[in-house]
């Protein structure tokens, strides 16, 4: 999310710790995303209200969390009814957690510079329609095309697993 700043920081921190600058957690996602070695997931809300997580391979830009879904995977579905979701992360010396509302990607602009930002990860992904499509995905992604979302994200919250230790919470705009 570089050149937007928190509107708000909030120190969790119940140890004594001072808040974590914004910049700790934002670098380390633009350092590690998208990785095959990095596991992260999306949580979703399914039509019956329960919670649904699944591992997505995510890439961090422009503001904004970017992942793919097969049209007819539990994500998607869950995202068509209602946009919210979170998104969580380990990362080098901080875990992290998002919280936003995600929608569709379909201009070929974006499509393309993602798709070659995950081609540099070694995922061969190349854009065919308003979709990528590749000779692999995750087992559990079903066939191509793969739809882009990007999340809009409001809020992340951010835990140091290394020192500086700390604990904070950051809101962003709408």
């Amino acid at each position: 999310m570089a050149g937007r700043e928190p509107v708000e920081v909030a120190n969790l921190d119940r140890y004594g710790n001072p808040p974590l600058a914004w910049s700790r957690a934002q670098d380390a996602l633009i350092a590690a995303m998208p990785s095959p070695a990095v596991t992260s997931f999306l949580g979703t809300v399914r039509p019956d209200g329960r919670p649904s997580a699944a591992g997505v391979g995510a890439v961090w830009r422009d503001e904004g969390l970017y992942f793919t879904s097969g049209p007819g995977a539990r994500k998607a579905r869950n995202l068509a009814r209602n946009p919210m979701c979170t998104f969580s992360v380990r990362l080098g010396g901080i875990d992290v957690v998002a919280e936003g509302e995600a929608a569709r990607v379909t201009d070929p602009e974006t499509l393309e510079l993602i798709a070659a930002v995950y081609a540099g990860a070694g995922w061969p992904a190349e854009v065919e329609g308003d979709g990528f499509t590749a000779p692999f995905n995750a087992p559990s992604a079903g066939p191509p095309p793969w739809h882009l979302y990007r999340m809009r994200v409001r809020t992340v919250f951010g835990v140091a697993t290394e020192e500086p230790y700390g604990a904070t919470r950051w809101r962003f705009e709408d």
